[in-house]
């Protein structure tokens, strides 16, 4: 059966075969990539513009991301070129209205407890130049004209760029194409929403003054709104921030000229050169679908929102791993094609939670409203001191924004629970000693494949189990305050390549080990 998703008739005539097509290297393409490559997947990834962005976008690395980064040897590498945020200050109609501590504010909970600034144009360098000693170029300048599935392979028709051009044959498909997804747009994929009626912009800027000190500032005012995020070197800072309505209405070609200086003023930010600025309307959508036959949807291409707590980007890098995987086991035959299905459904949740809770925010921050006006410039000064005293919501805000929080427990992969952590969840993190090595639980994961954890001790049976399943058992020494992030002694996990836990089984018992991977008909890379 040969089914077109096709923006042009097909009449390529040149032939170039591999697993996956890749539409579109921004970080979300580039990751999959990266992680597809880990997995000895062959992959094509190809871009329409001519070079990498050279302008910083999205600016927050988070917890969950580092961690991803962590199993294929990344994440020492972003730390070390990003910049730790230690507070946020917040001001309002003039004065600061509060102060708050954010290092190690997950301290505990994730091998990287804090907030990460790492500009996208200089993360995206470090992604390609990593896929580039994995032996993978982005074919840049190469456009997606569309694509047609056949007997089960994907034809897609290319432009290369000298204008000729391309059948590339694969596997399947993967639209990391941004917001205006040609993938999308082929798939004849409904991309609602709305659009937030301020116009803002972003400026990358040397400045002084006092609020220029290596912590991030948020300022609310009846119609104005700023933030402030140091970047590295000094006096480097990212402003984000609202455009005057009357320039805003007046003009067409915007610039440094017609945003609202107030703000600034009283909160003594001297802009001494502006190295990059842009205005930009914010959208809140997702896709009805993120994947349809062979093609499938990811980052923007599948959902965009607010800024409202750097989530975007890192977003889109949990869509790319967690489709990774799964391709890789089928492509590889050690999983049934039904475990794709499971792709959709586990991310499209997450990403409809978001959009609604980062909108939610948005719209108090910036909302001319009387109800969001009161609530900014009153009840937040207010609250907020208090919210961040409480070490109990400081680590569950941490939890939320850094995205160790998200879980797969609804999906038809998650299982069982023991203690309080369930079939779905992220592998809590600890310190452990792993055979004599003073290291953590989460070591094991950069093999990138399904294996066993125990805390205590595991039954023989869990043994031969294993041993037979060629599924790397890891067993760890119990150690009382194993319980406090929610782990049972002697309680058998079986953790998925991603991190996350497939199985919980309280009893230890081997059995359903063998129940879970048989019915999903699973196999170890090993």
């Amino acid at each position: 059966m040969r089914v077109a998703y096709s923006l042009e008739t097909m009449d390529a005539s040149l032939t170039n075969d591999t697993d996956v097509l890749i539409v579109g290297a921004g970080p979300t393409g580039l990751v999959l990539a990266l992680w597809l490559t880990r997995l000895g997947v062959r992959v094509k990834i190809i871009d329409k513009t001519a070079e990498p962005g050279t302008t910083s976008r999205a600016l927050a690395v988070q917890a969950r991301t580092l961690e991803l980064y962590g199993q294929i040897g990344l994440a020492e590498a972003v730390v070390g070129h990003g910049r730790k945020i230690g507070a946020v200050n917040l001001w309002v109609a003039g004065k600061k209205a509060a102060h708050a501590v954010f290092a190690n504010m997950g301290s505990g909970l994730s091998p990287f407890p804090y907030a990460l600034i790492f500009p996208q144009d200089e993360h995206e360098d470090l992604l390609i130049a990593r896929l580039a000693a994995s032996g993978v170029q982005v074919d840049r300048q190469t456009e997606l004209l569309g694509f047609e599935d056949s007997a089960g392979r994907v034809h897609a028709r290319l432009k290369r760029p000298d204008g000729t051009q391309q059948t590339c044959e694969v596997a399947y498909i993967a639209g990391c194409d941004g917001a205006h997804s040609i993938v999308r747009e082929a798939l004849n994929i409904r991309f609602p929403g709305g659009t937030y009626a301020h116009l803002f912009y972003v400026a990358d800027v040397q400045a002084s003054g006092p609020t220029i000190n290596g912590e991030l500032h948020v300022a609310l005012d009846r119609t104005d709104f700023l933030a402030v995020f140091p970047l590295k070197g000094e006096g480097s800072a990212r402003l984000i921030g609202t455009v005057r309505e009357e320039a805003e209405q007046e003009h067409k070609d915007l610039s440094w000229n017609d945003v609202s200086k107030r703000v600034l003023e009283w909160i003594r930010i001297d802009v001494e050169r502006v190295n990059w600025f842009s205005t930009y309307r914010v959208y809140h959508r997702v896709a009805d679908h993120f994947c349809k036959g062979p093609a499938f949807l990811l980052g923007d291409a599948a959902h965009i929102h607010s800024p409202v707590g750097g989530q975007g980007m890192n977003t889109g890098i949990g869509d790319a791993v967690n489709l990774a995987w799964k391709l890789a086991a089928v492509l590889h035959g050690r999983a049934d094609p039904s475990l794709l299905e499971s792709y959709e459904p586990e991310r499209i949740a997450f990403a409809r939670r978001l959009v609604a809770t980062t909108d939610r925010a948005f719209t108090g921050v910036t909302s001319s409203g009387a109800i969001a006006r009161l609530i900014r410039l009153h009840v937040v000064p207010f609250l907020f001191p208090f919210l961040f005293a409480s070490k109990m919501l400081r680590r569950y805000m941490f939890r939320t924004v850094s995205q160790t929080a998200v879980n797969y427990r609804g999906s038809s992969f998650s299982q069982g629970h023991a203690g309080r952590v369930h079939g779905g969840d992220r592998l809590p993190w600890l310190k452990a000693d792993l055979n004599g090595v003073d290291n953590d639980n989460f070591a094991p994961l950069t093999s990138l494949d399904w294996q066993v954890h125990v805390y205590g001790d595991a039954a023989p049976e869990i043994h031969a189990m294993c041993e037979d399943r060629k599924l790397p058992l890891h067993i760890f020494p119990w150690r009382p305050d194993m319980s406090r992030p929610g782990l049972r002694r002697n309680a058998v996990y079986l953790v998925r390549p991603d991190g996350y836990v497939a199985l919980a089984d309280s009893r230890g018992n081997a059995s359903a080990v063998i129940s879970y991977l048989d019915a999903r008909k699973l196999a170890s890379s090993k």
